[in-house]
C-alpha cells in the first residue's frame, strides 16, 4: 500500500499511470522500474513513497509480485483463444512466445478479450521463428473462432423464404452472410491440430496443403466446415455480394461436366440449413416481374 499521503502528494492520476507502465513493461521489474514511462511519473528513487515495504518484501519485491502475475494473466488469456497454438508448442515455448507477443503488441483494452488479435500477424513477421508460416494459419484459423463467437446474433434466412421468391429475382439476388461467419483459405491444413489440442492427443507435424474452412456460430456453438477450393470459391463469391445465378454459373463451369449442377446446388442448400445466411435481398424490377419459380428455387431451397 503506498504511505499515507503519497498519492495525493503525486496525484492518483499518476501513480496510477506509473503502475500500469511498471506492470505491463516487458522483461524484469528492475527493467520496468526504470522505464522512461515510469520513470516520468515516479522516480525511481521515490518507489518507497508510493508503495510502502512489509515485513517479508521489500517496496520493490511488492511491485514485482504484480509484474509478475500480469504475464501469467497474459499467457491465461491467450491459452484460453488458442488451445492449439499452446497445444502444439508446449508450456514453456508457448508462454516465452506470449512474453514476445505482448511486448509487441501489449494489451490496450479494459478487456483481455480482443488481446490475441495481433497473433496471426506476430507469426507472419517472425518468419525465423521454428513452423512460423503454420502458426500463422493455425493461430488464423482460432483467432476466426474467438472473433465469431463474439458477434451478436443475425437473422437466419429460412429455406422457404427462398422459396417464395420469382425465379427471374432470385438469379439476380444477393445474399447476406450472418455476421459470425468467417472463410479462411489456408496454406496448411489445421483441423488435425485443432482436434488434436480439443481431445488431447498428440499434435500431428505441419503440412503444407491449401485448405480452406468456414468458421461459423450457430446458435451458441461455434463450428467450422472444410471446403473444397470450388466450395469456397463460390461461397466467397456470394459473401463478397455476387448475385446468386453468376457464382452458381461460375462454380458449374469449374466442375467436371457430370453432376455439376447437382453438386452447386447441394453445396447451397447445405449453406443455407446451416444458417450461414442473414437475409435474400432482389432487384424490385425482377421480383416484380415473375411468378415464384418452382425449378431452381425449390431446387436451392
Amino acid at each position: 500500500m503506498p504511505p499515507e499521503g503519497a498519492s495525493s502528494a503525486l496525484g492518483l492520476d499518476r501513480v496510477q499511470r506509473w503502475l500500469q507502465a511498471v506492470i505491463v513493461h516487458p522483461g524484469c521489474v528492475a527493467d520496468a522500474l526504470a522505464s522512461a514511462e515510469a520513470r516520468v511519473e515516479v522516480p525511481t528513487k521515490a518507489i518507497e513513497e508510493v508503495v510502502r515495504p512489509s515485513w517479508s518484501l521489500t517496496a520493490v519485491e511488492r511491485v514485482e509480485v504484480y509484474h509478475g502475475m500480469y504475464l501469467l494473466r497474459m499467457v491465461e488469456a491467450l491459452e484460453s483463444d488458442f488451445p492449439a497454438v499452446r497445444h502444439f508448442l508446449g508450456e514453456e515455448a508457448f508462454a516465452e512466445l506470449v512474453r514476445d507477443y505482448v511486448e509487441r503488441y501489449p494489451s490496450r483494452s479494459y478487456t483481455l478479450n480482443r488481446l490475441g488479435d495481433h497473433l496471426p500477424q506476430f507469426f507472419a513477421e517472425e518468419v525465423d521463428r521454428p513452423d512460423a508460416a503454420f502458426l500463422h494459419d493455425l493461430a488464423r484459423a482460432e483467432l476466426a473462432a474467438t472473433e465469431v463467437f463474439d458477434e451478436e446474433p443475425s437473422p437466419v434466412l429460412e429455406a422457404e423464404a427462398l422459396r417464395r421468391v420469382p425465379q427471374l429475382a432470385l438469379a439476380q439476388a444477393r445474399l447476406r452472410p450472418i455476421d459470425a461467419l468467417r472463410l479462411l483459405e489456408l496454406r496448411h491444413t489445421v483441423v488435425g491440430h485443432l482436434e488434436a489440442a480439443k481431445h488431447g492427443r498428440p499434435a500431428p507435424r505441419p503440412r503444407r496443403r491449401r485448405s480452406h474452412l468456414a468458421v461459423y456460430r450457430r446458435d451458441y456453438t461455434v463450428l467450422r466446415r472444410e471446403m473444397t477450393g470450388d466450395e469456397y470459391g463460390m461461397l466467397s463469391a456470394l459473401v463478397a455480394g455476387q448475385p446468386l445465378g453468376e457464382a452458381i454459373g461460375a462454380a458449374a463451369l469449374r466442375l467436371r461436366a457430370a453432376r455439376r449442377e447437382e453438386t452447386v446446388f447441394r453445396w447451397f442448400r447445405s449453406w443455407v440449413a446451416e444458417g450461414l445466411f442473414s437475409a435474400i435481398d432482389c432487384e424490385p424490377e425482377a421480383a416484380r416481374g415473375s411468378q415464384p419459380g418452382m425449378t431452381a428455387a425449390s431446387r436451392m431451397g
